[in-house]
């Protein structure tokens, strides 16, 4: 969410200060044409003033200096003029030494320089015609004031705009934020989904979320039920199953295939690996239990009817026992940890003589478990042929064998790593290293 909130800040900052700029130089623009419009009028005035003062004398034209402004008599006053006609010119005495730019064309011009002064003129020239001759006036008046209020007013207009934009993206943060909540509502619901503390989602939820809230709780209970239904037949089938292959077992092992050995011995294989993968799919799903999909494995809620459910499977002379921070939970799917669990500590039951551990402990940047046994082990020269799945050092026992194999499949897909190694007592020690998992963190 903190990504939407910082992109809708971006563009809307972006926006903003396009459309600012934009308006602020048009208005600026504007408001100086509108100026200078204004401005030209009373230069136009001052050139038809001087028009008025330019009389027939004796030797010709001359200028009744008595109706000129007295602005024109002060040198850089800021008011100039050049007269230009056939046979001279007049100027001002406010330009002093200093000549008037002369443009090529007639109008107004802005921003022109009065050479040695620091003044930027605003200059209006225009032709006319008097006593027959053609006479050019050119009027000009000291921009500069104007230009340093305009400097003014944009340094004004920026830090008014600087706090306007700030204020804006305020109330814009706040009003995101505020529209957001319910996704950031809906997004912690759906982390604690993932975690299994909880199995649908509110739906007190704004009309837009409303039809996808419902879509998401429909898959949910779709989802959970189908799960319910698939153990539930997983279980009937396995036990309609368990009369039918404890028949065939017998007659595999009784005198009716005596005169077959071979083929008696494949039904028999193949019999004992349909019972063995029967019952490991049994204990799955009768260790599974209602949990809800995604719930993460509380290793003190777990353990204890794990290890009685195994007590009762291999008997009550094995010493089962559990080593384990309080309060720990693997931040892993339920199903899979049981699965993992379930399939190694069966086998350390069926080939321990009388004690298995199990230690869980939490281990720079991950998990570690290790079972240990006190049977008779694996020589370190096989132990990698019985992580294959399948593979087995003794056809007679039911053990190190598929379950391993499987285990080894859950250790790599959560990213781990799963060694043998020898037990302390003697026995097999499994060590699975599991490492920390990136779950569904806030944004």
């Amino acid at each position: 969410m903190r990504s939407i909130q910082r992109r809708l800040s971006l563009g809307l900052i972006s926006v903003l200060l396009i459309v600012g700029l934009v308006l602020a130089q048009v208005s600026l623009w504007l408001f100086e044409v509108g100026l200078q419009r204004y401005l030209e009028t009373g230069l136009r005035d001052d050139a038809e003033s001087l028009l008025v003062a330019i009389v027939r004398g004796p030797d010709g034209l001359q200028l009744d200096e008595h109706r000129l402004s007295p602005g024109y008599q002060r040198p850089y006053s800021g008011h100039y003029f050049r007269i230009d006609f056939d046979g001279g010119h007049w100027r001002s005495r406010s330009l002093w030494d200093l000549e008037l730019p002369q443009p090529e064309q007639t109008g107004l011009h802005a921003n022109l320089e009065l050479k040695k002064s620091e003044q930027s003129l605003l200059l209006l020239s225009n032709q006319y015609r008097k006593f027959g001759k053609t006479i050019s006036i050119t009027v000009a008046q000291d921009y500069t004031p104007v230009k340093a209020s305009f400097a003014l007013v944009q340094r004004i207009g920026l830090g008014l705009g600087l706090v306007a934009l700030m204020l804006i993206l305020i109330l814009q943060r706040m009003t995101v934020r505020r529209a957001l909540r319910p996704l950031d509502k809906a997004r912690e619901q759906i982390l604690q989904l993932q975690q299994g503390q909880r199995s649908q989602l509110d739906e007190q939820v704004p009309l837009e979320l409303e039809l996808l809230v419902a879509q998401i709780n429909h898959l949910l209970a779709h989802t959970e039920d189908s799960l319910k239904r698939s153990r539930n037949a997983l279980g009937n089938l396995g036990h309609a199953l368990k009369t039918p292959l404890a028949v065939l077992m017998s007659l595999a092992e009784g005198p009716t295939l005596e005169a077959h050995p071979h083929l008696r011995a494949t039904l028999q294989a193949q019999l004992q690996q349909i019972q063995q993968r029967l019952e490991r799919e049994l204990n799955r799903a009768r260790l599974s239990g209602d949990a809800l999909p995604g719930m993460p494995f509380d290793c003190d809620a777990e353990l204890p009817g794990l290890l009685s459910t195994l007590r009762m499977i291999h008997g009550e002379h094995l010493e089962l026992s559990y080593q384990v921070t309080q309060g720990l939970i693997l931040p892993w799917d339920r199903e899979d940890i049981l699965e993992l669990l379930g399939n190694v500590l069966d086998n350390a039951c069926k080939w321990a003589d009388s004690w298995i551990c199990l230690s869980l402990t939490r281990a720079p940047g991950g998990y570690c478990l290790l079972i240990d046994d006190d049977g008779p082990g694996i020589p370190e020269v096989q132990r990698e042929d019985v992580l294959g799945r399948g593979n087995r050092l003794d056809e007679q026992m039911t053990g190190h064998g598929l379950g391993l194999g499987i285990v080894k499949d859950i250790v790599e897909s959560l990213g781990g790593r799963i060694q043998l190694l020898d037990s302390p007592r003697g026995g097999l020690q499994v060590r699975i290293d599991l490492p920390e998992r990136q779950g569904l963190q806030p944004h």
